[in-house]
């Protein structure tokens, strides 16, 4: 018998019958659906669609019109936002399909936080959720999206299991992870129903030594194809159904929120919070410390959560002239309760008493944070989730100022962030070229995100259309920190139809890398039919 090549695979005929699908025409029903949460200007369309089904969908991709497909639009790269295309919707397609041991089955418009409670009734957990759970799980895939716990964790990508993909040919893919993966040449070859190969070069993409990046198409010597499709943004195909590793059981939790009193007494705590934790993962020490996710909050940023009244309303105390918060989460056994907590704590003292919780406060009491962070237990999970309230309205309230800003002084204002990582150890060093790119340029700056990656969102609130070509300037030179440092100008919302993104991801992987992701795009989508515009504009392939 014929050993199957690896690197083939057959693209079959979509299973079951399409149906009429539901279609908004009229512009009131449409103007919903014109925006993400980038606020990129522009947005039209002349219909929105609501398929159930791969048959829908491909029902849909057969009238070869460009379309683009949607979740909960919470795009910060302006991915979601039309420019003529036919929007296609997968808000009707957000059920879980099957569950099995370990893994699930969902469609592409299932929200995170409905997954999550599903998960949460059954003892699961699916980690790489982004720090905003409104988000679709298709979404994620489309951006190999990372939230907070990528320290422990990592991106979207390894948890995917499986994917079922409507090509712009009509026919689908399934591709499930260790099947189908790349011809020791570098390139994969896809067969329709008569037996043609289309073939597929595997892209000649920089990647960076960082925990995470979603700039441009993946690529590597041996790469399994479904990881193609993972962080391609939408461009390659329109994913129909995801299958999603998750863990079980899921752990108990405590979170801390520690204010400091300057950004190097940040970096400080985070970086012992991670060594112990590395150390606890390298051992295999039950009893060591294990962070997960470590959140930084920079001075600006608690300014606008003060201006705003998100402690108050969440009940959580900060003081006046903290320079800096810091977030973390760490796991402890599952088992863990409130009441083991609290008498774990009670031991601090006591030297013949150990445990990852107590590892852990005897370490904030050596960085003298303990008496000031702010916790919540295992069990207190409404101070849990008051906490990285707190972080989310951080971004929640640059973007209200830039809605403001746009509507009230200038509609050419629109958001401004940059979304760079860099290897640990080149974080601080990072962190001060930042602040110095954008003081030069005397802009309105928070700079928030994920410290233990290396992550980081500086977001620019600009006010004048001066200001904001001042704020796009700044944005190529902070992506071009970041490439210079090693690590990557898109971490993980991806380049969408950002023109600087665009750029940044032109300076990353070269004229010659990016021209291999066009010939990726042009083999499997020779109409441009899927999200055109978007990682580079539709004349340049």
């Amino acid at each position: 018998m014929t050993e199957r090549a690896h690197w083939r695979i057959e693209a079959r005929a979509p299973r079951g019958e399409a149906t009429d699908v539901r279609r908004l025409t009229d512009a009131a029903d449409v103007e919903p659906y014109l925006a993400d949460a980038a606020h990129y200007p522009g947005g039209h369309t002349d219909a929105v669609l609501f398929p159930r089904s791969e048959a829908d969908v491909a029902a849909i991709v057969a009238a070869a019109k460009p379309i683009l497909a949607i979740g909960a639009q919470s795009s910060l790269t302006g991915g979601a936002t039309p420019q003529g295309e036919t929007v296609v919707s997968t808000e009707r397609m957000n059920d879980v399909r099957e569950w099995g041991e370990g893994w699930v089955r969902v469609g592409p418009g299932l929200i995170l936080a409905d997954l999550l409670a599903q998960l949460a009734e059954r003892g699961s957990y699916y980690p790489p959720v982004p720090t905003y759970d409104g988000a679709s799980v298709g979404g994620t895939v489309a951006t190999n999206a990372a939230g907070a716990a990528t320290f422990k964790y990592g991106p979207t990508r390894p948890w995917i299991r499986a994917l079922t993909v409507v090509l712009a040919s009509g026919r689908v893919l399934d591709l499930r992870r260790g099947r189908t993966t790349a011809h020791p040449d570098g390139y994969f070859e896809i067969l329709d129903e008569h037996g043609r190969a289309t073939r597929v070069e595997v892209p000649r993409a920089v990647r960076p030594d960082v925990p995470k990046h979603s700039a441009g198409y993946f690529g590597a010597d041996g790469m399994d194809l479904i990881d193609l499709f993972i962080g391609a943004e939408g461009t390659l195909g329109f994913v129909v159904d995801v299958e999603l590793d998750l863990v079980a059981p899921r752990p108990a939790w405590f979170v801390g929120m520690t204010p400091l009193a300057s950004a190097e007494r940040a970096f400080a705590l985070s970086t012992a919070l991670r060594d112990a934790s590395e150390t606890t993962r390298r051992t295999g020490d039950a009893r060591g410390i294990d962070v997960a996710a470590i959140e930084y909050m920079d001075r600006r940023s608690i300014e606008l959560l003060a201006a705003d009244g998100a402690p108050a309303r969440e009940g959580v105390e900060l003081p006046a002239d903290a320079e800096a918060l810091v977030l973390f989460q760490a796991d402890l056994p599952a088992d863990t309760t409130t009441a083991m907590a609290y008498d774990e704590i009670a031991g601090i003292d006591d030297v013949g008493r150990d445990g990852p919780l107590l590892r852990l406060m005897r370490l904030l009491e050596a960085e003298g944070v303990l008496d000031s962070t702010v916790v919540a237990l295992p069990g207190e999970d409404a101070k849990r989730r008051s906490l990285f309230a707190l972080r989310e309205a951080v971004p929640a309230g640059v973007n209200a100022r830039i809605r403001a800003a746009q509507r009230d002084v200038d509609p050419s204002i629109s958001k401004a962030a940059a979304d760079v990582i860099v290897p640990y150890e080149n974080f601080e060093t990072a962190m001060r070229r930042y602040a110095d790119i954008l003081d030069r340029r005397g802009l309105d700056y928070a700079i928030w995100g994920h410290v233990s990656d290396g992550n980081v969102h500086p977001n620019v609130m600009a006010t004048t259309a001066a200001e904001m070509l001042s704020a796009r300037d700044a944005l190529l030179e902070l992506g071009d920190a970041a490439i210079e440092l090693g690590g990557a100008p898109m971490s993980e919302h991806g380049t969408g139809r950002s023109p600087i993104k665009k750029e940044l991801l032109r300076r990353l992987h070269g004229d010659a890398g990016v021209a291999s992701m066009r010939r990726v795009k042009a083999a499997l989508d020779p109409c441009g039919l899927f999200a055109p515009g978007v990682l580079w504009d539709p004349a340049d392939g």
